[in-house]
């Protein structure tokens, strides 16, 4: 409950506009009537976000009959809350950083960027709302797809009840998602705090945000937030921020926010809020002792919990904890008419994972499949700038599994694109199985990191080896070379003093 208690205060805080009414016409009509139900449904999905929607209409376009059911927004957290406002926000606050950097490209555009705050939210609203079209209840209908908006529980083996209506079921998924995990820290309740639920409807810029945990969204958001004119806290309780990724990857992440004015503290704990409304303090425990940090608002950016509550699970036998519903490689529940996929119950909690996971469900759940999750190479990546995308294996994961690898990198500095354009900070790091060009993993941190890792999935998925990459031509001069300069590394490697002996020896001999 206290979950909603702050979305809709952060909703009331500033009048709803036209952009607001267009996205919620598309994603949840005022005075949308529920179909009649039809007498069966080859499957009913609860939940309309990435893995809802992709699993509803994929089913519906190979024939099937298909229910749909939303309690929220159609579209999810990746449309609404999620991965749409946030990069629109994002590209705002890079926007603003490129003026700043301007004069050390010799282009004078003053010392700092103006900042019209309320221009930017509008910018977002108008963007998401846009979006919206494609995942609209009128869309699906069209598609085929029954769209039932309200609340979906299950009543019984093969039966969902939503809004008075009985929807019955040959297989059923579960999509519901997740939210923003808040921790039990003293007074935070009292004080006021914003999620990724709430942070995007924001009226005003906050003059002093906290931003707590250094994750993925809270470095991107601090970042943002940042650039955009806020006086930016980042609390992480780890030692640096960004802990699953390379540490050096990491700390060049760190160094650019730090560059740009967030005041990291690591290796620090929340213990207590005061204060109220624009006037809040959190209590810091550091390894210098306690510590006071004055702010107007807090963002808590720390995890995320599944959506499985009120779902009547139990009734239909499907085990959840508290990382979210069970399932097997083949994304069955232990209910094996039931189905799961996107964050309630995935590890890897991106949109385009449960957009690979529900194509997956589409396969097993309709066609007596036996496609599995573990066959997915799924890359991710932070939109920080610079951007910190991965693939596959590290160092530490590979050496858990036993996987010896040869490690083979290229820093940006040796790349022209990135030096002619002031984007050289960062790496391309390529892991391959040990004395082999396969690759298992790959570390990017660079400006549109998120854009080269794709050509290094494609190889793994493909079986191309990083030999494939080194023979591709790339056009001159892109960042992307940086995946041929490292393939030639490799080769470089391989020229041993052996090697060099025996190729010497035939050159003589052919002079």
């Amino acid at each position: 409950m206290t979950e909603r208690r702050n979305l809709s205060v952060a909703i009331e805080a500033r009048p709803r506009d036209e952009h607001d009414a267009e996205l919620l016409e598309n994603v949840h009509p005022p005075g949308w009537r529920n179909p009649e139900p039809a007498r069966r449904y080859n499957l009913v999905v609860i939940g309309a976000g990435t893995a809802g929607l992709v699993t509803a209409a994929g089913a519906a376009m190979l024939g099937a009959r298909v229910a749909l059911i939303e309690r929220g927004r159609m579209g999810g957290d990746c449309l609404n809350v999620g991965c749409v406002p946030s990069k629109a926000l994002i590209a705002s606050a890079r926007a603003a950083a490129e003026l700043q950097r301007a004069a050390a490209l010799g282009v004078e555009a003053g010392d700092r960027a103006r900042v019209d705050f309320a221009a930017v939210m509008r910018r977002l609203r108008r963007l998401r709302a846009r979006i919206s079209q494609h995942v609209s209840a009128q869309r699906f209908r069209k598609l085929g797809v029954d769209v039932f908006l309200g609340d979906g529980r299950f009543s019984g083996p093969d039966t969902v009840e939503v809004e008075g209506a009985r929807l019955r079921f040959r297989k059923a998924v579960i999509a519901t998602g997740g939210r923003p995990f808040v921790p039990p820290i003293e007074g935070l309740d009292a004080t006021g705090y914003l999620t990724n639920e709430t942070v995007f409807d924001l009226a005003e810029r906050p003059g002093r945000l906290l931003v707590l945990g250094g994750g993925p969204i809270g470095c991107e958001l601090a970042q943002a937030f940042r650039r955009l004119g806020s006086q930016v806290t980042l609390v992480e309780l780890e030692p640096r921020i960004l802990p699953r990724e390379d540490p050096d990857a990491a700390e060049i992440v760190a160094g650019a926010l730090r560059q740009d004015g967030v005041d990291l503290r690591t290796g620090a704990k929340a213990v207590r809020f005061t204060g109220d409304g624009s006037d809040k303090t959190v209590h810091l425990e550091t390894g210098e002792g306690p510590r006071q940090v004055a702010v107007d608002e807090v963002l808590v950016a720390i995890g995320r919990a599944p959506n499985v509550e009120g779902l009547g699970l139990e009734r239909v036998g499907v085990e959840y904890d508290r990382r979210g519903v069970k399932v097997d490689d083949r994304l069955r529940t232990t209910n094996r008419r039931i189905f799961a996929a996107g964050d309630v119950g995935l590890r890897h909690q991106f949109t385009h994972t449960a957009d690979a996971a529900a194509r997956i469900v589409l396969q097993n759940a309709l066609f007596l499949g036996r496609k599995r999750l573990s066959a997915l190479t799924v890359p991710w990546c932070t939109y920080t700038d610079p951007e910190l995308a991965g693939v596959g294996l590290d160092a530490g994961e590979a050496a858990r599994r036993g996987v010896e690898i040869d490690t083979f990198e290229v820093a940006m500095t040796e790349v022209d694109r990135a030096l002619l354009e002031g984007e050289d900070r960062g790496f391309v790091r390529i892991r391959t199985r040990r004395g082999t060009d396969r690759i298992v993993g790959a570390t990017i941190v660079a400006a549109h990191a998120g854009e080269m890792i794709s050509e290094v999935t494609l190889a793994m998925v493909a079986g191309a080896g990083l030999g494939a990459i080194g023979n591709t031509i790339h056009p001159y001069p892109t960042r992307a070379e940086a995946l041929k300069k490292v393939a030639d590394a490799r080769n470089r490697s391989r020229l041993t003093p052996g090697v060099r002996r025996l190729l010497a020896g035939w050159l003589r001999w052919t002079r």
